[in-house]
């Protein structure tokens, strides 16, 4: 097959998309949707594949900022509609599509590519790891009980306008972004992403609702949900499906989680892609009632290795030499000296005279970035390799982090 590999313009848009929504199902977007995305697509961080006329791959990388271990907001492409056409399988297409995405990164000097993958099989063999995990709840709100800390009478809770909330909510998530590893900084109307309610997003629930929490006039919280009536012969059985939430204190935090427990004809609450340590599972009085699930989230992956090793904080001292292992980006591979302390500073340079202390590939070395994943259950499993004893917990010690990492929303 002869095909052409090109920066998407924005006269490809509509079939770009549609070559995309075919390969996820050939559900359409719904038309909010669409127009929304068509905003924040970047066309020129966009490529696609053509045979001759129709579009038979795509590929996005979105200029994002994400928070690391430290608080600094670094660079990152957001990975983002990867797809390649059914007809056009085994023929190396979507290696193409990676081999220039990340290519294209290194040239834009965005030391890291992240993203979530529909198949946790397809990506670690361009050198993403998983980085960060979601907890999923499905709570029995008839039988389980909220043990709210002190303070919580005294926020109040209010119904609003999801959009005309907008400008205070995002100033919680901004304050919250910059102490969460794992959460990228709200870019341009990305805002709007967070209150997209269309008829087909709804599957019968309600439109979306949003309710904040204040003290003394305050916003220190928000939740955006919808609610989905249902009920049996023995009555109301209706769902809450929430799906944001930040808070800023632990008052305003449990008054949140209070108020969507008691929502009137409604006995569960289903709660997606929180973080593994969510404050809600010590509050409740029968975690095993929440059905918590946990689940792959973001995958890392590192473009220029010293470069992103250097901007991250690092909670322990450490020095140590790392041989990676990277086959789809050569230049990260080799030897690397580490060397950081517990107050901000971090040094990673070349050393190719220096024995290795630690050997790995590039994708644990993603999967450990961001503190989620530790570099000792890595070893345990063989995918990292201690040549001087003591190194791996050195390691571990230093690149883990006191919140566990998150992602938010998906992109």
């Amino acid at each position: 097959m002869t095909s052409e590999l090109r920066v998407l313009r924005s006269d490809d848009w509509d079939v770009w998309l549609s070559c995309l929504e075919r390969a996820f199902g050939g559900v359409p977007n719904a038309p909010e949707s669409r127009a929304l995305w068509r905003e924040l697509v970047a066309y020129d961080r966009s490529i696609g594949l053509w045979d001759g006329q129709a579009c038979v791959g795509t590929a996005g990388a979105y200029a994002f900022r994400l928070t690391v271990p430290g608080g600094a907001a670094v660079p990152a492409a957001g990975v983002t509609m990867v797809s390649v056409a059914g007809t056009h399988r085994r023929r190396g297409l979507l290696r193409t599509l990676m081999r220039r995405q990340l290519d294209d990164v290194r040239s834009w000097g965005e030391p890291l590519a992240v993203l979530t993958a529909s198949e946790p099989a397809i990506y670690g063999r361009f050198g993403y790891g998983a980085a960060t995990r979601a907890l999923n709840l499905s709570v029995d709100t008839a039988r389980v009980r909220l043990a709210a800390p002190p303070g919580t009478d005294d926020v109040r809770v209010r119904y609003t306008d999801p959009v005309a909330a907008l400008p205070a909510c995002e100033e919680v998530y901004g304050r919250l972004a910059a102490e969460r590893p794992g959460t990228p900084v709200r870019q341009p109307k990305w805002e709007l992403t967070s209150v997209l309610d269309t008829a087909q997003d709804r599957a019968g629930a309600s439109p979306l609702q949003c309710v904040l929490a204040e003290r003394d006039g305050e916003v220190l919280g928000y939740a955006t949900f919808r609610v989905r009536p249902d009920w049996d012969r023995a009555g109301p059985k209706g769902t809450v499906s929430l799906r944001n939430l930040g808070a800023l204190d632990a008052a305003s935090y449990a008054a949140l989680w209070r108020f969507l427990f008691g929502i009137d004809l409604t006995s569960t609450l289903e709660a997606g892609g929180r973080p593994v340590d969510e404050p809600l599972t010590h509050l409740v009085s029968d975690v095993r009632r929440c059905e918590a699930r946990v689940e792959d989230s973001l995958y890392v992956r590192l473009v220029e290795v010293g470069a992103a090793l250097e901007a991250r904080a690092y909670r322990t001292p450490v020095d140590v030499v790392l041989e990676v292992a990277d086959d789809f980006c050569p230049w990260n591979a080799g030897r690397w000296h580490l060397v950081a302390d517990a107050k901000g500073g971090a040094s990673c340079r070349r050393a190719p005279d220096r024995a290795p202390d630690l050997e790995l590939s590039v994708a644990e070395l993603g999967a450990g970035y961001l503190g989620g994943v530790s570099f000792t259950s890595l070893a345990a499993a063989g995918r990292v390799r201690e040549v001087r004893p003591g190194a791996v917990e050195e390691v571990s010690s230093a690149f883990s982090w006191h919140v566990e990492p998150w992602l938010p929303h998906g992109f």
